[in-house]
C-alpha cells in the first residue's frame, strides 16, 4: 500500500544522506526511484542532491509551478516506477503537496519527502505545514544541539556567527545551526512578538 512519508529534522541531521541511501537501496534491488530537488537550491549545481558526507546524485529540479502529479504520470508511461524521493521538501507549495498525495492515492506510487519543519524564525514552511497535515507517516530524523539537548530549531547566523532574526524566509547560502528551542531564543526570534515579563525576585 503506497503512502506519503515526511522525514523531517533540523539542519544537518542527515536528511539528504537518508534520501540518497533510500535511492541506492531501490536501485540495488532492481527498482526505479525518481528523485526531485527544488530548482532554487543551486549550492552544488542545478538538479543535484548532495549530502554533507559526500554522496551525490542527479535529480529533477522542480520550480514553484511544476506539476509533480503530471510529471510522475508521464514517467509511468516510460516504464515502472517504484518510489518518488523529494529533497528539501519544505520548499514545495501546498498545491505540489496535494499533487504528491494524488501520486500516492491515484497512481499508487509511494512518496518519501525529506525536509525542515520550520525556518530561521521558527515559522513553518508551507510545504512542511501541509506534509505534516496530510502524510500518513511522519518520521523524525534526530540531531543534537551543542548544548547536548535535542535540536529542533534552525538558527540563521551572520558572517560573525551571530544569530539573526530578519530577512526573507528563503535565502540560500547562509550558515545555519541546529539548536534546541531554549538555545534558539524563540521569543526573541519569532515574529509573534511576545516578550515575557520579568519573573526574577526582588
Amino acid at each position: 500500500m503506497a503512502k506519503l512519508y515526511f522525514y523531517y529534522a533540523a539542519m544537518n541531521a542527515g536528511k539528504s544522506t537518508n534520501l540518497l541511501q533510500s535511492a541506492y537501496n531501490y536501485r540495488e534491488r532492481g527498482l526505479r526511484a525518481l528523485l526531485f530537488t527544488p530548482q532554487l537550491d543551486k549550492r552544488y549545481g542545478a538538479g543535484v542532491i548532495t549530502s554533507r558526507i559526500g554522496l551525490q546524485e542527479e535529480a529533477f529540479a522542480f520550480g514553484p509551478d511544476h506539476d509533480l502529479f503530471a510529471h510522475v504520470k508521464g514517467e509511468l508511461k516510460q516504464g515502472g516506477l517504484n518510489c518518488i524521493l523529494v529533497d528539501e521538501a519544505q520548499f514545495l507549495s501546498k498545491q505540489q503537496v496535494l499533487q504528491l498525495t494524488l501520486v500516492v492515492d491515484r497512481l499508487g506510487v509511494p512518496v518519501l519527502c525529506y525536509g525542515l519543519r520550520t525556518d530561521f524564525r521558527g515559522e513553518p514552511f508551507e510545504g512542511s505545514q501541509y506534509l505534516l497535515s496530510w502524510a500518513e507517516e511522519l518520521v523524525e530524523i534526530k540531531t543534537v544541539c551543542s548544548s547536548g539537548k535535542k535540536a529542533i530549531m534552525n538558527a540563521r547566523l551572520d558572517a560573525d556567527g551571530n544569530q539573526v532574526r530578519d530577512g526573507a524566509q528563503v535565502e540560500i547560502g547562509h550558515h545555519y545551526e541546529a539548536r534546541a528551542r531554549a538555545q534558539f531564543n524563540l521569543e526573541w526570534v519569532s515574529p509573534i512578538g511576545y516578550i515575557p515579563s520579568d519573573t526574577t525576585d526582588g
